[in-house]
């Protein structure tokens, strides 16, 4: 639960531009997590799931900051 807090915290702190790169970088990771699950190579399933959490936590402190 701390490392949750900090990683929403470090999200949170970050400028508008880090925070469009931030979800650039993750949608690609995602991308390439896919493959290799449709390949059959992805062992740890759950980085779908958590990099999928960073994008949308990225998104919502975006709109956030964009709305001020």
């Amino acid at each position: 639960a701390v490392s949750r807090l900090k990683s929403e915290l470090e999200i949170k702190e970050k400028t508008v531009a880090e925070l469009e790169e931030t979800i650039l970088d993750a949608k690609k990771q995602l991308f390439d997590l896919r493959i290799k699950k449709a390949t059959q190579k992805l062992e740890n399933t759950a980085e779908i799931k958590t990099l999928k959490k960073k994008v949308a936590q990225a998104k919502t402190v975006l709109t956030e900051k964009e709305g001020k």
